[in-house]
């Protein structure tokens, strides 16, 4: 009989623990897994900048150096350094007495080979002239009235006038000095608009397109964003650190850019207005993989995302999360798939320009 008791006993036994085991793996009772704790942060849906980063400096859109067209004294000078002037502002003159002179002597020769030529077909018409004569006289006439011309053309040429609208920069001569046509009398440039050129490695050649928009920034003027566009892509690839030359307008309304300004410049070559962004640190590296644990139904699932353009803090996902998905940026360490979680959202600070 203690026989048949100890049998029953150890059939109870056994059958109790088998119902344990069945309750412990139902996540019943008090032996199922506790939800994990997790910070969860929300996808957003946000405007995402494929952009070239380059370093270049700040151009005038014309710059040059005012040389005289004739040689001379300086008599006149008529602006001074740092003014506003507009297309075809005297700037300086030049002495012309000698082309006064010269022009009178030339009007007095004009004149005497009108009267020539006058006489000539009077006599042609009385058939006291040969047809010779007569083309000699209009060939003077003509030769004088061009000699004339030209003198009056250098005589102009005297007053040096600004060939756009510009700011002058440094003057390189006074008073009294003489010149010719090679000497430098100053320096004159535009400076509203002005332009952006940078240099771009030749492996974003397919990449780069005109009227793009380009955004830097000026280390002499901390804080401010400029924003220009596209107007010129060099088509030759430069030596030796084969680049393309970009140049970009950009308005200056305020005269803040000067020509030489150093400027960090982005080139915006792809705009997506609706793209899916999460915090950087909700993705994990593993394997040559990215990984993200995203929080829904109160359980975790783990997806493998493919990523885009990088932010301060933040990450383009372009698969494998959508927007107002919860991704995991805290207490991922000890998650698995299916675990159950308790999400605890978070809020992340605004994002910036894109990089």
């Amino acid at each position: 009989m203690s026989v048949g008791i100890r049998g029953v006993l150890v059939a109870i036994t056994v059958v109790g623990a088998g119902a344990c085991k069945k309750a412990a793996s139902d996540g019943g009772g008090q032996g199922g897994m506790p939800p994990m704790p997790v910070e969860v942060a929300v996808a957003l849906q946000d405007t995402v900048v494929d952009a070239i980063p380059a370093t270049g400096q700040v151009e005038a859109l014309q710059a040059v150096e005012l040389r005289p067209e004739v040689e001379g004294r300086i008599v006149g000078i008529l602006v001074r350094e740092g003014d506003t002037v507009e297309r075809g502002r005297a700037l300086f003159k030049v002495d012309d007495a000698e082309l006064q002179a010269q022009v009178a002597q030339a009007a007095a020769e004009r004149d005497l080979a009108v009267q020539a030529l006058e006489r000539a077909r009077q006599l042609i018409a009385q058939n006291a002239s040969s047809a010779a004569d007569m083309e000699r006289a209009e060939a003077t006439a003509r030769g004088s009235e061009a000699q004339h011309q030209l003198l009056k053309i250098r005589l102009d040429r005297t007053v040096v006038r600004a060939p756009f609208a510009g700011v002058v920069g440094r003057r390189l001569v006074s008073l009294g000095d003489y010149v010719n046509t090679s000497s430098r009398l100053l320096t004159l440039q535009t400076v509203n608009p002005q332009r952006a050129a940078f240099q771009v490695p030749e492996r974003y050649a397919e990449r780069l397109r005109l009227r793009q928009l380009v955004t830097f920034r000026v280390a002499a003027l901390p804080g401010q964003e400029f924003i220009g566009e596209v107007d010129f892509v060099d088509p030759v690839v430069q030596l030796p650190g084969r680049t393309i030359l970009i140049k970009a307008v950009v308005p200056n309304p305020k005269r803040q850019l000067q020509s030489g300004m150093f400027i960090e410049a982005k080139l915006a070559t792809e705009i997506r207005p609706s793209a899916v962004v999460i915090p950087e640190d909700a993705v994990i590296p593993l394997q040559g993989l990215n990984i993200v644990w995203v929080a829904k139904d109160g359980k975790a699932e783990r997806r493998e995302v493919s990523l885009g353009v990088r932010t301060a803090g933040f990450v383009e996902v372009r698969a494998g999360i959508d927007a107002g998905e919860e991704v995991v940026v805290a207490g991922a360490e000890r998650l698995m798939p299916g675990a159950p979680v308790m999400a605890t959202v978070v809020e992340r600070g605004p994002r910036t320009e894109s990089s």
